[in-house]
């Protein structure tokens, strides 16, 4: 996987089922790390899947936003959940 700058900005759009049964929707993020731990920590783990995260041209679906969230060079504090 391509290296990131999780200082970049960064949107999120939700699994596309969301729409219908939830009020998340397409948030923009000043940094991908604020993006990845909301992504990671809040929203339901089983929306993860059919979400994508897309910063500058890039694109990361939930699996590739899980490998972001915990490498090494993942900036924040992680906190536990308990869903997984």
């Amino acid at each position: 996987m391509k290296t990131v700058d999780y200082s970049a900005s960064a949107g999120l759009y939700p699994c596309k089922t969301v729409r219908r049964t939830s009020r998340l929707r397409y948030k923009r993020f000043d940094s991908v790390a604020e993006a990845l731990r909301f992504a990671i920590e809040d929203m339901p783990a089983s929306l993860l899947r059919g979400s994508v995260l897309e910063v500058e041209e890039d694109r990361y679906d939930g699996q590739q936003m899980r490998e972001l969230y915990e490498a090494d060079a993942y900036p924040l504090p992680r906190r536990e959940r308990p869903d997984l």
